[in-house]
């Protein structure tokens, strides 16, 4: 993520620096310009049609496919685990008792229970294949989905294209990339990282808020100043990273500006009725969040539910320190996904919004069939669930199925890369679109000849 309080800080004639100016947080160059985005247009990476916006929930840790959206309740005990499906609001599909809510807005919803890949069983790998659709590779770093739309189409508004939620992923026990950056299309393509907790009462955006000793004029004055200054040293060739650095100050100003960019991460201005449906928790006021932001002009957000695995409660259910245990599916991490997910859907539907918003709650993979020992499940990529909803999905269905203790996929397999293809479809842009490496090679906005989960349109 750029940063714009570097060691270097620029000082202005009456002593404020760049650093005063931008004094903390992770600032992403927001986007193309008209030209820019009718040449792309023109190219056919955009297709015509719907603008559409795209929410990812990334439930970090990989929830069990058995114990949430793919119940085997003939299954032995050591493979069913504590918790009975329930009937949801569509005939003949089941999820898990974790999710009463969620179960009443099933016809929203699509569920994949075929979802697998093939590499090491570890949260790096599937937390880079399901966001960019392939895995870091020879230090090549292929951009998170959202910062290729970011790339290809621009920001809407002062808004930032996309906008990650609240924090990135941190440590998950490897040392690779998360896949939430832009890879090698270049930082000024990274996500607008928040960097805070919305469910915190003093919740505010850092970066949004000049310090309370720069006002607006003075903030005016400084950008003339700068626009003089820029005139003068116009004839000087100016390297890649001071033009990085030039074009994050100036969408900074407009960031820290701009009343419509303050008011979108205003939470307080939604009704506490609203607030308390939505769970006052860090997912659930995250999800609010994220339908605030694409209402007012964010064409992407990505919500993770946890930043880690280690010493805190997630879907990571080993069963033993400093790992999670099966029980907090029921008690803590399962009525917030259930809470949040649902008022979401219901939220944005009951705005107008759902039809060209796609939303895809997913995990890295999903966990073992039989309960460990400890009481627990372990890593399983072989088989888990998604959930699609929303820009152009058909919700109230059921695409694939594993096997009768949930090990394997049984029918309609699907991989990491066809989640990418899908919300490309959705977003209207052409899987095969050529994109430039980082070192001139071409290379496909998703892998080559992947195709999207067209049973979800």
């Amino acid at each position: 993520m750029i940063r714009v309080d570097a060691e270097k800080p620029v000082h202005f004639c009456d002593g404020l620096s760049r650093r005063d100016f931008l004094h903390a947080g992770s600032l992403a160059t927001l986007g193309l310009s008209l030209t820019e985005w009718n040449a792309l247009k023109a190219q056919g990476a955009i297709s015509g049609g719907k603008d559409r916006n795209c929410i990812f929930l990334f439930l970090v840790g990989g929830p069990s496919q058995v114990d949430t959206f793919d119940p085997k309740p003939d299954a032995p005990a050591e493979v069913r685990g504590p918790y009975k499906p329930i009937k949801t609001n569509v005939k003949g599909m089941y999820v898990s008792e974790i999710f009463p809510e969620t179960a009443k807005v099933a016809d929203k919803f699509a569920i994949v229970r075929s979802m697998y890949h093939t590499a090491a069983g570890v949260h790096d790998t599937g937390h880079q294949m399901m966001q960019t659709g392939r895995l870091f590779q020879n230090g090549m770093e292929h951009p998170h989905v959202g910062c290729l739309y970011g790339y290809l189409k621009g920001r809407k508004t002062d808004l930032p294209a996309h906008v990650l939620l609240p924090r990135p992923i941190g440590n998950t026990g490897g040392n690779m990339p998360h896949g939430q950056s832009a890879g090698y299309l270049g930082k000024a393509y990274d996500p607008f990282v928040l960097n805070a907790n919305p469910a915190d009462p003093n919740f505010q955006v850092r970066d949004l808020l000049p310090p309370d000793y720069i006002t607006t004029a003075r903030l005016e004055r400084r950008r003339k100043l700068r626009e003089v200054v820029d005139q003068q040293v116009a004839h000087l060739e100016k390297s890649g990273e001071a033009q990085l650095l030039d074009d994050t100050f100036k969408q900074a100003y407009r960031l820290m500006t701009s009343k419509q960019a303050r008011e979108a991460f205003s939470l307080n201005d939604e009704p506490d009725a609203l607030r308390d449906r939505y769970g006052r928790n860090k997912f659930g006021q995250g999800c609010l969040l994220a339908r605030r932001l694409i209402e007012r002009g964010v064409r992407f957000v990505t919500l993770n539910m946890f930043e880690t695995v280690f010493n805190e409660i997630t879907w990571d259910i080993h069963g033993s320190a400093p790992f999670s245990p099966i029980e907090c599916y029921q008690n803590l991490v399962g009525p917030m996904f259930d809470q949040g997910y649902s008022t979401l859907l219901a939220d944005l539907g009951s705005r107008g919004l759902l039809d060209d918003t796609m939303v895809v709650a997913m995990g890295e993979f999903g966990r073992t069939p039989k309960i460990n020992p400890a009481g627990g499940r372990d890593h399983w990529p072989q088989c888990w669930s998604v959930l699609f909803a929303g820009g152009g999905v058909r919700g109230g269905q059921v695409i694939g199925a594993s096997d009768e203790i949930g090990a394997y996929p049984k029918d309609r397999p699907t991989q990491p890369a066809e989640v990418v293809a899908s919300v490309c479809h959705s977003l209207g842009i052409d899987p095969e679109h050529e994109l430039k490496g980082p070192s001139g090679q071409r290379l496909t906005a998703v892998e080559s000849g992947v195709k999207p989960i067209m049973e979800l349109f």
